[in-house]
C-alpha cells in the first residue's frame, strides 16, 4: 500500500513538472510572438495606413463615364515602362473616374517647397497656381522651407488646405541648398508626417498651368526630365565618376528623372530621401560632389528602385521650351529666370 502511494505521488509530481515546463514554453512563445508582432507594427506602420489606397480601388455605383478601350488611345507616346509601371500622359486616364475613387478615401497629400534666398520671389506664384490646379478638392499641406519666413506671402487657401513654414539656414552656395533637401525631407517625414498618405517634393521656381491630381498617385513616383526625354541614355547627365555613389555606367539608366519633382507614398519617399542623404554624405567625406547633387543620387536610386508610376514631361516642363507635338498639356513648368541674379553663386 505504501509502495502504491509512493508511485502515485511520484507520477503526480512528474505530471505537475511536465505541466509547468509546458506552461513556461507556451508563455515564452506567446511573449516572443507578441514582441515580433510589435516590431512588425512599428516597422510597417506606414503600410498599415496606406495599404487600401493603392490596391483597393472602389468606384461609386452608377458612375457614368466614357467606355475605355484597349485598342484605341494615344499612339504617339509610350504609356508603360518595361517593368510595367504606367507613364502618365494626357489622354491616358479619366480624371473624373480617378477622383471619384480617391476623394472618398479622404487621403492627405503633403508638398515640400524650398524658397531659400532670392528664390522666395517665386513662392507666391507657386502657391497661387497650386490652389488652382494641384490636388483640388483634396487635403493638402504645403511645407515651405525658407531662410526668410517673414517674406512668405499670404495666399488664401481652400478648406482642407494649409501651409506651414519651416526655417532653414541661408547658404553661400546653391549646391549646398540643393544637397540638404533630402535631409530636410527625411526629417520632415519622421517628425511630422506619420499620418500623411502621400508627399510630393517640388521646385519653387515653377508654376502650375493645368491639373495635377489623383492620376499622379503611386508608391514611388518619378517625373521624366523635359530636356532629355528624346535622347539616348549616353547623353543623360548622370554622375559618371565610378568613385561616387551616384555613379551610373554608360550602358545603365532607364530615363533621366527630375530632381525638381518627385513623390509617392510617404514611406517610399522617406526611404529614397534617407538613402540619397546617406550616399551624399558618404561622398562628401571622400570630397566628392555628384554632378547634379541630389538629382544625381535620385537617378541612381531610381535605377535600382524602379518607380511604380512615371509622370511624363507634362508634369515639369520648361517655360523657355516650345511645346512639342506629344505634349498636349503643360501641367507644371519651370519659369524663365536669370540664375546669376537669384543664386548666391553661379
Amino acid at each position: 500500500m505504501l509502495l502504491f502511494n509512493s508511485k502515485t505521488v511520484t507520477a503526480f509530481l512528474l505530471s505537475l513538472l511536465l505541466l509547468g515546463v509546458l506552461y513556461c514554453y507556451i508563455y515564452q512563445s506567446h511573449r516572443f510572438m507578441s514582441m515580433k508582432q510589435e516590431e512588425i507594427t512599428v516597422d510597417f506602420s506606414f503600410a498599415e495606413v496606406h495599404e487600401s489606397h493603392s490596391f483597393h480601388l472602389v468606384a461609386p455605383d452608377h458612375l457614368q463615364y466614357k467606355q475605355p478601350s484597349i485598342v484605341q488611345g494615344r499612339s504617339d507616346v509610350v504609356s508603360v515602362t518595361p517593368w510595367l509601371a504606367p507613364v502618365v500622359w494626357e489622354g491616358t486616364f479619366n480624371p473624373v473616374l480617378l477622383d471619384s475613387i480617391y476623394k472618398p478615401q479622404n487621403i492627405s497629400v503633403a508638398v515640400t517647397v524650398f524658397a531659400v534666398g532670392k528664390y522666395i520671389m517665386f513662392l507666391k506664384n507657386f502657391l497661387e497656381t497650386a490652389e488652382q490646379h494641384f490636388f483640388v478638392g483634396f487635403n493638402v499641406h504645403v511645407y515651405v522651407f525658407t531662410d526668410r519666413p517673414k517674406e512668405v506671402p499670404q495666399v488664401k487657401m481652400a478648406a482642407g488646405r494649409q501651409l506651414t513654414v519651416r526655417s532653414v539656414p541661408s547658404s553661400k552656395r546653391w549646391q549646398e541648398i540643393s544637397a540638404r533637401r533630402m535631409e530636410l525631407i527625411q526629417l520632415l517625414i519622421e517628425e511630422e508626417l506619420h499620418h500623411t498618405d502621400y508627399i510630393f517634393c517640388l521646385d519653387v521656381d515653377s508654376k502650375f498651368h493645368g491639373r495635377w491630381g489623383s492620376e499622379s498617385l503611386g508608391g514611388l513616383v518619378a517625373v521624366i526630365h523635359p530636356g532629355y526625354y528624346k535622347d539616348d541614355r549616353s547623353r543623360f547627365p548622370y554622375e559618371r565618376r565610378p568613385k561616387s555613389r551616384a555613379y551610373l555606367a554608360p550602358d545603365e539608366g532607364d530615363f533621366y528623372y527630375c530632381g525638381g519633382a518627385f513623390g509617392g507614398l510617404t514611406e517610399e519617399v522617406h526611404l529614397l530621401a534617407k538613402t540619397c542623404r546617406q550616399n551624399f554624405e558618404a561622398d562628401t567625406k571622400e570630397n566628392i560632389e555628384a554632378a547634379w547633387q541630389e538629382e544625381s543620387h535620385l537617378n541612381r536610386y531610381m535605377w535600382i528602385n524602379k518607380p511604380s508610376k512615371v509622370l511624363s514631361p507634362e508634369y515639369l516642363w520648361q517655360d523657355f521650351k516650345s511645346r512639342e507635338p506629344e505634349i498636349h498639356i503643360i501641367r507644371f513648368s519651370g519659369v524663365v529666370k536669370n540664375y546669376a541674379e537669384i543664386r548666391p553663386n553661379v
